[in-house]
């Protein structure tokens, strides 16, 4: 049978197929376009602008994380998740939520200006916070694609939304030369998310609607992803709050330059992860049988020696791209992206488990590991940067990880997921990678140690 016939077809496997061509082309592409535009914004921006809007996001991002009540992987994993009074239930808790939302970010813009002493929070805060109502109109019908493996216009569609927000903020940062230009064009991008989607993706309108029975099969699902989303938000942006409040403006910029580049994998990783193993993990378990198992591993191995190569790229040759692409204000970011993309191997590895438990309903042993995996990273941060700074952070999230580690086992086993032989072979891959990568790149990782305050 041909590759193409392979393609076809409605079975699991097909769909696997298809879903995953989409996945990583449309990633390949929106990293195309987001790398274009960060060379372009940072010619016509300066660092403490990036700086600046790190601040917002992490704020956002924090907002809507700890008022999660995991709409999306309960519409997913649900029996009912092709319901529509389910699914319109599921969009009126959303609609709700942004607009309670940006409320709370009105409010909480004057305490993040006083405690950062950046006033012009102030203002950006309350503009930016309104893509969370925005956000909070995106119809369902983007998860039901999600859900049955359904992404091929969902792509594009994602495709469309990156490139206007990235058009709008490019022309407004010529206009302006303003971090303006950034918080203006994430209005935009949300606004054509919305409207592309609601438009193009086929399925019936979302309407408010509250139906009892599916609030209660919501609200009892999302109680634990709400704490572990909480607890997410605090282990996936622990190093921005606390580099954030430590370093200076200009190198906080310059560490979220290194931070854009040393991404790229993970982000290709947890996009793997929602938008294929989770549909796999509930039409599959693999604790149901041998063969579920062994199908899994295939595909495991095959995503994480997929991710690590990306991640070992990026760190032998994170300083050459750095020094060609930007200009020497932004230099030590290539030591940054180095030092970052050695420290997220040991994520990299077990990022395949980590949804089992919610394809599987068990949205508590979920929370638990996440509960630890925050206490990991800020604790392990904090060391970092009292002993060592910036550096010392970066390794600080090594550690972290590394530490997690029994206690991702612990939810593996649980869900029968766990593979020791897929661990052990990768574990010796990230090894002999990070030590390549900081031998090929010590002079510049000691250059940036020595050039810290």
């Amino acid at each position: 049978m041909t590759v193409f016939a392979r393609l076809q077809g409605a079975s699991l496997g097909a769909r696997v197929m298809r879903s995953s061509l989409f996945t990583v082309g449309g990633f390949g592409a929106s990293q195309v376009i987001r790398l274009a535009s960060n060379l372009i914004l940072t010619r016509l921006l300066f660092p403490e602008a990036f700086g600046l809007m790190a601040l917002v996001t992490v704020f956002l991002v924090g907002l809507g994380q700890f008022s999660d009540v995991g709409v999306t992987p309960a519409i997913l994993q649900s029996k009912r998740g092709d319901d529509q009074r389910f699914l319109d239930t599921a969009w009126t808790i959303q609609v709700a939520r942004g607009a309670g939302l940006w409320l709370v970010a009105c409010a909480c813009a004057w305490p993040m200006a006083w405690a950062y002493g950046e006033p012009i929070l102030t203002q950006m805060l309350p503009v930016a916070a309104f893509v969370l109502v925005i956000n909070g109109f995106r119809p369902t019908r983007m998860v039901t694609a999600n859900r049955h493996l359904m992404l091929g216009r969902v792509t594009l569609l994602d495709i469309g939304t990156q490139v206007g927000g990235i058009t709008a903020a490019v022309l407004l940062a010529w206009w302006t030369h303003s971090v303006w230009a950034l918080v203006i064009s994430g209005i935009v991008g949300a606004a054509l998310e919305v409207l592309l989607n609601s438009r193009f993706l086929p399925g019936p309108a979302n309407r408010l609607q509250w139906e009892r029975a599916a609030a209660s099969e919501l609200i009892g699902f999302g109680k634990w992803v709400f704490l572990a989303t909480v607890c997410g938000f605090v282990f996936s942006q622990a190093d921005k709050i606390l580099l954030g409040r430590f370093a200076p403006l200009d190198l906080f910029g310059v560490y979220n330059i290194g931070y854009f580049w040393a991404a790229f994998p993970m982000m290709l990783g947890s996009m793997v992860v929602l938008k294929i193993l989770i549909p796999i993990y509930r039409e599959r378990p693999p604790a149901e049988s041998r063969a579920n198992f062994l199908k899994l591993r295939k595909m495991r191995m095959a995503v994480t020696g997929l991710l690590l190569s990306f991640t070992g790229l990026f760190a032998l040759g994170s300083t050459w791209i750095v020094h060609t692409l930007y200009d020497a204000r932004y230099h030590q970011a290539g030591a940054v992206a180095v030092l970052l993309a050695c420290m997220q191997m040991p994520q990299i590895i077990v990022q395949t488990y980590d949804q089992a438990a919610l394809a599987a309903g068990d949205s508590r042993r979920f929370f638990v590991l996440a509960l630890v995996r925050a206490t990991l990273m800020v604790l392990c941060i904090l060391a970092g940067i009292q002993l060592a700074g910036l550096v010392g952070a970066i390794l600080g999230i090594g550690a972290a990880y590394l530490l997690a580690y029994p206690v991702v086992v612990w939810l593996a086993r649980r869900m029968g997921a766990w593979d020791p032989m897929h661990d052990m072979v990768y574990g010796l891959v990230a090894v002999l990678l990070a030590l390549a990568a900081i031998q090929f790149n010590w002079g510049e990782i000691a250059a940036l140690n020595e050039s810290l305050p």
